[in-house]
């Protein structure tokens, strides 16, 4: 009976594989109810295998190994623990190669340049008191990011409570490379250059510190050095914690949910992802600008609101703004985009050579016809399926949806631009 012992036994969860349940987990439960009369954990976490990119079983004899202490000299160690904790399911075995190294290295490398940018824009600046609780929050775009944070704070703590560690990993890398970065920041810095309306820095403080909190166990490094060069730049707020390690991990037990702002912002978003898609689609230069006409439909005041970063993200220019049904019947030939509520009219006249755009499509879609037929054959034949393994099969259905989306949205254009 020692201090140590009555401190550190039980423990609550064991984290081990799966191959030494047997030969290792059962014996410490034996021993302990032996020689203590108590178990010595109630929960057991079972991590997989580890394989290489094609699924073998690493090992020495096959030459398949890869050290860890290269890899971090290589990827980063932040890198290294984010590609083999994120993307699986508790217990399956994690098909590791280096393509998974790569895209966890560019996320460390998105989220110090995002910080850097966010911290730069500190320096010197006053009007940040609040920014640690944002008693608050008055700009749409503001109100999106900040109900979009609570919304994945409570995803992540709930996933975390059931041990799905990947799960909670893909919110995060999702929430902050896509909705931070790709949108709310873009968004920013439109407001920061007009230096109209209530200023962006706030709330791109607060969501980045409180994102980088619940980063941090699965990127400690990075997470840490960001954390305290940001806080050197704020007003003192908060808890006082000399490390982020110490930090209250963040929690929304009051979430700060705003369905209208969500519901808005994704408005605008998906009409600014429908224009460059078409402009991608259609092979129009990323510097030329388009005109745009909006039908807003009952959303006119939002839209009008949100014109700006339309105008900015989607390299549109002159952009009109109209309701709807007030739309004129002669455009001039184009696309048009139905963004339920929203219809965005495209003009191409003197923008694209229809004619030799319509031909290129068609070849488009007479070789995705091919492909589809192709697919569908394999993936409707019961050899196929029997003796593939399960993972080849995945891989084929979802081509074979893809090739479908792919020849409606061929199909959509080309009806679009004959008429």
């Amino acid at each position: 009976e020692t201090e140590d012992l009555d401190y550190f036994y039980p423990t609550a969860v064991l984290e081990t594989g799966y191959d030494i349940l047997f030969f290792w987990v059962a014996r410490m439960i034996m021993l302990g109810i032996e020689n203590t009369g108590q178990v010595p954990f109630r929960t057991v976490f079972l991590h997989g295998l580890i394989r290489d990119a094609t699924g073998a079983k690493m090992s020495k004899t096959r030459g398949n190994t890869l050290d860890p202490l290269e890899l971090i000299e290589q990827f980063g160690t932040d890198a290294l623990r984010f590609a083999l904790t994120t993307g699986t399911a508790p217990g399956n075995d994690l098909r590791f190669g280096e393509n998974r190294l790569e895209a966890a290295r560019n996320f460390a490398n998105k989220v110090w340049n995002a910080s850097r940018f966010v911290i730069s824009g500190l320096d010197g600046e006053s009007g940040l008191d609040g920014w640690h609780d944002l008693p608050s929050v008055e700009h749409r775009e503001d109100r999106w990011i900040v109900s979009r944070l609570d919304r994945v704070t409570v995803e992540v703590n709930e996933s975390l409570r059931n041990f799905e560690l990947g799960d909670a990993q893909q919110k995060l890398y999702d929430f902050f490379w896509n909705d931070y970065c790709d949108w709310y920041i873009e968004m920013a810095k439109l407001r920061l250059r007009s230096g109209g309306g209530p200023s962006p820095l706030p709330t791109l403080a607060h969501v980045l510190e409180r994102t980088l909190r619940l980063l941090h166990p699965f990127m400690p490094f990075i997470t840490e050095e960001i954390w305290q060069n940001l806080r050197s730049k704020l007003p003192q707020e908060g808890d006082d914690s000399e490390s982020i390690m110490v930090a209250e991990y963040p929690t929304a037990d009051s979430p700060r949910a705003d369905a209208q702002a969500e519901e808005e912002i994704g408005l605008v978003m998906q009409a600014i992802r429908a224009v460059r898609n078409t402009r991608a689609q259609l092979r129009i230069p990323a510097g030329q600008r388009l005109e745009a006409q909006i039908e807003a439909n009952g959303m006119q005041g939002p839209i009008e609101e949100e014109a700006e970063v339309i105008r900015a993200l989607s390299r549109v220019e002159p952009l009109h703004i109209v309701a709807g049904g007030s739309s004129s019947n002669d455009l001039p030939k184009g696309v048009t985009l139905v963004v339920n509520p929203l219809i965005v009219h495209l003009p191409l006249e003197g923008v694209v050579d229809l004619s030799a755009e319509q031909e290129r499509l068609r070849s488009e879609l007479e070789d995705c016809l091919k492909n589809l037929d192709r697919v569908e054959k394999l993936v409707s034949n019961p050899n196929f399926r029997e003796k593939a393994k399960p993972e080849v099969v995945e891989t084929e259905e979802a081509r074979l949806q893809d090739l479908k989306e792919r020849q409606q949205h061929l199909n959509e254009i080309l009806e679009q631009l004959a008429g």
